[in-house]
């Protein structure tokens, strides 16, 4: 392997950085604790086989794979296997589908490689994924790769920080805005209206408020190395080259652009799309993106901004060892805008509540021709699109008439009202066709959802026989997150329940100001996006934007019980968690 994915150990009893590559039909990974050193910051770190992250699992569709995980710490461990489609046993989520692996002991999970693309694995355990506990997968197709390309690398990025993760778990508790040096304050610069702030006290919420743990304690983490610590990628001029982007991270969104080239998104999640050109993307915790550039400059650096621009990973690709290219600045804070409230403007007694995408900073695409926009209409918008008029057109929505973002009579009955719901979205429009916080005033072309369609047709093609709506469920000042206003200890005695085979359209509607990665375990959906449905684009994991909502259609065909949950750690180690289970085929009558 090349150095980049070697990592050194330069501090001796140090973690290494980096990571290996181990391949094969069997597989041993070892957990044990050391101490990590990035950029000169020193904190508890969690290895596997000696370096964080942990090796990358090369794979072969087609083959049968055996991962035996031996425990060295003083505390109960677990490996989920993200994306991999498994029996429900291996899936590596305690208290769901395995009790766990105790000190000194063992686990072998050992099945069949059924698909191909990019992944990754981490622990589901005691919140040991902050602290190193994860590694990227790459899975090789059985046959011919429909991505051509000279050069394969693989892009995880993550964070460290010196802070234990239950430290982090209970400074939020503490004070939900704790690590947020972007506040607006009497001085700040921020482009807002005296009115626009005012609005905000009243609700007392932040427009700044974009992420919950942020760069004042992050160091971004690009295959475990730091911003300074020189992670390249070498090419030769004229080449293609693959890049598996993943997002392994705790908490963070990250904005992902090479400065200067366009590139093609050509899988999501693993799974092959029809090649989409842009110039910057989004990536949720849990997400990946296989891409294809070609360099020609002598380098280009890989920027992976985090998504309230408090800090960033970097990487280069260099056309020869050493060779770097400048490191643009940190952009402005994005502000929140009256979409991420479920607040558009337009929809709310004007027009139907779920119309649009409602998501481009305070402006209401459901009114426009969406054809018109440029395939998606996210490839900048110019001035109309700045925080200010997006600040302008929010304090606009709170000028009408008696209505509140606290109405709880908006809810469905099945969601829980109590101390665990401080927000509701008044009008939560599809946003499926925004690139995500911060991304829809940039003047280059971004990636959205509807952009995605799958390269391969889709093996099932019957219409939904039900529907369900599950709302994304919060109070940020308690820090307390759920789905239908209950934490998974309250319900983890009901779950989701599905009948096996069954085919199934979800809505999932966000009621919070947080973006949300929602991930379910065992399955591959399809995205609702305009896609034929044929060829909706599957996925594992799917962001739902602030005060919006985003629909899949879901086959249930795989049984067992599988883990249901937001994909920001804290989130889901607050309560944002369920159980779905699908019947086993006997049990179909």
């Amino acid at each position: 392997m090349p150095a980049w994915a070697r990592g050194g150990d330069l501090h001796g009893a140090h973690l290494r950085q980096g990571f290996d590559q181990v391949t094969g039909p069997g597989i041993d990974l070892t957990v044990e604790a050391g101490m990590q050193m990035v950029e000169g910051r020193r904190g508890h770190g969690i290895a596997v086989n000696g370096s964080v992250p942990g090796p990358l699992l090369r794979l072969k569709e087609g083959t049968n794979v055996r991962l035996a995980v031996h425990n060295r710490l003083n505390e109960d461990t677990s490996v989920h296997w993200h994306g991999l489609l498994l029996p429900f046993h291996l899936d590596g989520v305690p208290g769901v589908s395995f009790p766990g692996i105790p000190p000194g002991k063992s686990f072998v999970a050992e099945f069949p490689v059924r698909q191909s693309g990019t992944y990754w694995w981490h622990s589901h355990s005691n919140l040991q994924e902050q602290a190193g506990h994860y590694g990227p997968i790459v899975v090789d197709p059985a046959g011919p790769d429909p991505v051509a390309a000279d050069r394969d690398y693989v892009l995880l990025l993550s964070e460290f920080t010196p802070l234990h993760p239950h430290v982090i778990m209970k400074k939020l508790k503490q004070g939900e805005g704790y690590f947020n040096y972007q506040q607006r304050t009497v001085t700040d610069d921020y482009p807002l209206s005296a009115e626009d702030r005012r609005m905000w006290a009243k609700m007392r919420m932040m427009p700044t408020d974009i992420l919950d743990v942020t760069g004042a304690t992050y160091t971004y983490l690009a295959n475990g190395h730091g911003p300074a610590e020189g992670l390249e990628y070498l090419f030769r001029p004229g080449e293609r080259v693959r890049l598996r982007v993943i997002n392994g991270s705790a908490m963070s969104f990250f904005n992902v652009r090479i400065p200067g080239l366009k590139f093609h998104i050509v899988a999501a999640d693993g799974q092959n799309v029809r090649p989409v050109e842009v110039e910057e993307f989004q990536i949720a915790a849990a997400e990946t993106y296989d891409l294809v550039v070609e360099p020609t400059g002598e380098a280009h650096t890989i920027v992976a901004e985090s998504m309230d621009r408090s800090g960033m990973a970097v990487a280069t690709l260099a056309s020869r060892p050493g060779a770097r290219a400048a490191v643009p600045a940190l952009r402005d804070t994005p502000l929140l805008t009256m979409a991420d409230m479920g607040m558009n403007h337009d929809n709310m007694d004007h027009g139907s509540a779920g119309a649009g995408s409602g998501g481009h900073a305070g402006m209401n695409h459901g009114a426009m021709d969406h054809a018109a926009m440029g395939h998606s209409g996210h490839a900048g918008h110019g001035p109309a699109n700045a925080p200010a008029a997006a600040g302008s057109a929010t304090a606009a929505a709170m000028d009408m008439g008696d209505m509140s973002m606290r109405d709880t009579s908006l809810l469905p009955p099945d969601v829980k009202v109590g101390p665990g719901i401080d927000m509701v979205a008044m009008a939560p429009a599809d946003r499926m066709s925004d690139p995500g916080i911060g991304l829809s005033e940039v003047p280059h072309r971004t990636l959205a959802y509807t952009d995605l369609v799958a390269l391969a047709p889709n093996r099932d093609l019957r219409p939904p026989s039900r529907e369900m709506e599950i709302h994304l469920t919060g109070n940020m000042e308690r820090y307390m997150w759920s789905f239908d206003g209950e934490k998974f200890s309250a319900v983890s005695d009901e779950p989701i329940r599905f009948a096996f085979n069954e085919r199934v359209r979800v809505r999932l509607v966000n009621d919070t100001m947080m973006a949300h990665p929602i991930h379910l375990h065992g399955h591959f959906f399809e995205l609702v996006n305009g896609a034929a449905p044929g060829h909706q684009p599957l996925k594992h994991t799917l962001v739902v934007q602030p005060g919006g909502s985003a629909t899949f259609d879901l086959t249930a065909d795989e049984p067992g019980d599988w883990a249901f949950h937001c994909h920001l750690l804290y989130h889901m180690h607050s309560g944002m968690f369920q159980i779905v289970s699908v019947d086993f085929p006997e049990h179909v009558s």
